[in-house]
């Protein structure tokens, strides 16, 4: 999905919603849009704000859970208390695995399309239909372990 499919996505979702198109809003999601790795936010709100002075904090953590129930953004949690997000580039109907490295502290996402065959065939077995799932992995780095130097290490 294009960024401008994406942003005429959330225009919509947020009428459909009854909710306001505003400069902040749409700050939130360009400085969404525009990430390549996981982030916080936190994070979020640094990247939203260089864009747009205005922008809040509050406005930040309202918006969050917009995007993410309009499926622009999937909210990753990996158990350590904070909530990390990423751009659903692929509009919503990719399935992924995220594996965390342990080492360099980074979420990296693979592609798993065996995920939605495996949720429906164990959620048959109980008489149920998935809604939602995630495969998450945590990792250690081989590199780091025998170089001592982790070549995905964010600085």
């Amino acid at each position: 999905m294009s960024i401008s499919a994406a942003r005429d996505k959330f225009r919509v979702f947020l009428s459909q919603k009854g909710l306001r198109v505003t400069n902040q809003r749409l700050a939130i999601f360009d400085a969404a849009f525009a990430q390549k790795e996981h982030f916080t936010a936190e994070q979020l709100l640094d990247h939203a704000r260089a864009l747009d002075p205005s922008v809040s904090r509050a406005t930040v953590y309202r918006t969050l859970p917009i995007m993410t129930e309009s499926a622009l953004l999937r909210e990753v949690d990996i158990g350590t208390g904070e909530k990390f997000y990423h751009p659903n580039r692929e509009g919503g109907t990719t399935q992924v695995a995220q594996v965390v490295c342990l080492d360099c502290d980074r979420i990296f996402e693979i592609s798993a399309p065996f995920m939605e065959w495996y949720g429906n065939t164990v959620s048959a077995k109980l008489g149920l239909r998935p809604v939602t799932q995630r495969l998450q992995v945590s990792a250690r780095c081989d590199t780091l372990r025998l170089t001592g130097n982790c070549p995905r290490r964010v600085s």
